[in-house]
């Protein structure tokens, strides 16, 4: 056998039908039938139509709330009693647990107390987040104090 010699096995491959084309079964209408929407080309509403009653997306309640701000890991100073390192940055908290997305910032919360001192490098924090820590003799390091440092 040869690639030449290859064929289909009979009766696998059928020729289409070619509608429309003079007598024979499906010529004049093409076996749509007589006028009517689904007679002309490009016949169908798509998959949302629903007969002309209000999509099903339309009667749905539009109400409530969509953030469209960033998406923040959140990590509270309660958390923090449990890790021993001085330095805390992303790392140490993936691998303790308290930080899971990979693509999310990480925001340090002032929820509980911290009573020593910590360096917390995190992308954001809140005021009394920040003032507890300096509190307790440690710092907070965010990405915009880097840029400035950088830039001066």
């Amino acid at each position: 056998m040869k690639l030449h010699e290859l064929t289909p096995h009979a009766g696998s491959r059928k020729n289409r039908k070619r509608v429309g084309r003079g007598p024979g079964g499906t010529d004049k209408t093409a076996g749509r039938g007589h006028k009517g929407q689904k007679s002309r080309s490009g016949a169908g509403k798509g998959s949302f139509f629903e007969g002309g009653r209000s999509r099903l997306i339309a009667r749905l309640p539009k109400k409530g709330f969509n953030n469209v701000g960033i998406t923040f890991e959140v990590v509270n100073l309660a958390q923090l009693a449990n890790i021993e390192d001085g330095t805390i940055d992303r790392n140490v908290l993936e691998l303790a647990g308290l930080v899971r997305r990979k693509n999310r910032a990480v925001k340090l919360l002032g929820g509980g107390e911290i009573s020593r001192a910590v360096t917390i490098h995190v992308d954001a924090a809140s005021e009394g987040a920040i003032k507890a820590v300096e509190a307790a003799g440690g710092k907070v390091i965010l990405p915009e104090a880097n840029e400035a440092e950088k830039a001066e």
